[in-house]
């Protein structure tokens, strides 16, 4: 059987990443040449150590690279050190104005710090993060919020826009670099994403450093997967960006899904089983719809990349199928064709449909990972 189809990048799909340098986010590398790492925030008290581990082993097993963590008090930094302790993925630890939860942040384990020094107190405090942050290896994240731009940008600017944003990050980017400090990436987030491109665009000309992508508070599900596809996609494309995060009003582990959904669109990253099925219509020779849902939830579980086609009739089936690894066309007489890496393999009828495609996935995916392990042999 062929590789999977997934990945394979044709000259007129090619996106040529904008260099940056790399930095380090625990054990995942962020920028240069690394993959676009995906991120999620826990929404628990963090107090609650176990809630939180829960939350986080959650967003382990959908995929999440790396983890954001808020820490607004001290109880919170305290149960931090549990945390980060036992979780899998490299913990940021969200810091705003207090400069003592940041210094406590990083000595329990934080991977990486997101904070703005210029919102943390005098330049003494300043230091003493910068210093905390160096000898316990934690990178920083700055990140710049139209929501919450500060004061004189604003009344010189009139309104958040691009430039103010950017001036922002470079001010805060500056006071690191004074303290000959470089491992930090840069975030400049608006629930708008004409501003979000804006502002990226700009930064990304502006400065090398690694750059953090959100539409930030983007919404509810739907609505906020939209904006952030929109957003992230049209800067994806544009090869700028180095990690993602989905701002979703929903269950944290959305994000991820949508983000590596981004990703896998992109054709920048694949995770798992990529579904192409036909919206369905009168020609249909089964229940389209219903039979990709049941086929997207039991077949949630697996992580190789693999491409997987639902067809409900002849007219389009046999021509996605030829770009799949293993795909499915509705026919008449309550049965249609298994295609197997490309090519028409044997009929398959209806009633056992899904049983039949998912150990059929299954058993690709073992394989697809039995040829890697051997070529790594």
């Amino acid at each position: 059987m062929s590789a999977s189809h997934i990945g394979h990048v044709r000259p007129w799909r090619h996106i040529e990443r904008r260099r940056s340098r790399q930095i380090r986010v625990g054990s995942v590398l962020v920028g240069g040449d690394a993959p676009i790492s995906v991120q999620s925030m826990t929404n628990t008290p963090t107090s609650d150590a176990r809630a939180t581990l829960d939350q986080i082993r959650a967003l382990e097993e959908a995929g999440a690279d790396i983890v954001r963590v808020s820490c607004p008090d001290e109880d919170s930094t305290a149960a931090f050190r549990t945390i980060a302790r036992e979780a899998k993925v490299p913990l940021v630890a969200d810091i705003h104005f207090h400069y003592r939860r940041g210094i406590e942040a990083a000595e329990a384990g934080a991977a990486c710090l997101r904070i703005n020094p210029g919102n943390i107190g005098s330049p003494d405090r300043v230091r003493e993060v910068i210093s905390a942050a160096r000898a316990n290896g934690c990178s920083m994240r700055i990140g710049v919020n139209a929501g919450s731009l500060e004061r004189d940008l604003l009344e010189r600017y009139g309104e958040p826009c691009p430039e103010a944003m950017v001036e922002s990050a470079l001010g805060h980017a500056r006071i690191l670099q004074d303290h000959d400090f470089h491992e930090f990436k840069i975030s400049v987030k608006a629930s708008d994403p004409f501003l979000t491109v804006a502002a990226y665009q700009q930064l990304a000309e502006a400065i090398d450093c690694p750059l953090h992508l959100g539409v930030t508070e983007a919404g509810p599900q739907r609505i906020g997967t939209i904006k952030s596809s929109i957003g992230l996609g049209a800067l994806l494309w544009a090869g700028i960006g180095d990690t993602i995060r989905v701002s979703l009003a929903a269950d944290p582990v959305e994000e991820v899904r949508v983000g590596f959904d981004i990703l896998k669109s992109l054709g920048l990253r694949a995770r798992g089983v990529n579904i192409i099925a036909c919206p369905s219509c009168a020609r249909q020779g089964f229940d389209v719809i219903e039979t990709v849902a049941t086929l997207e939830a039991r077949l949630a579980h697996i992580t190789t990349p693999m491409s997987l086609s639902i067809i409900g009739c002849v007219v389009n089936g046999p021509g996605e199928a030829l770009f799949t690894d293993i795909g499915f066309t509705g026919g008449g007489k309550g049965a249609g064709m298994v295609y197997v890496a490309g090519r028409p393999d044997h009929k398959q009828d209806n009633a056992g449909m899904v049983e039949h495609i998912v150990a059929l996935v299954e058993a690709r995916a073992a394989e697809i990972e039995r040829e890697k392990q051997e070529q790594a042999a």
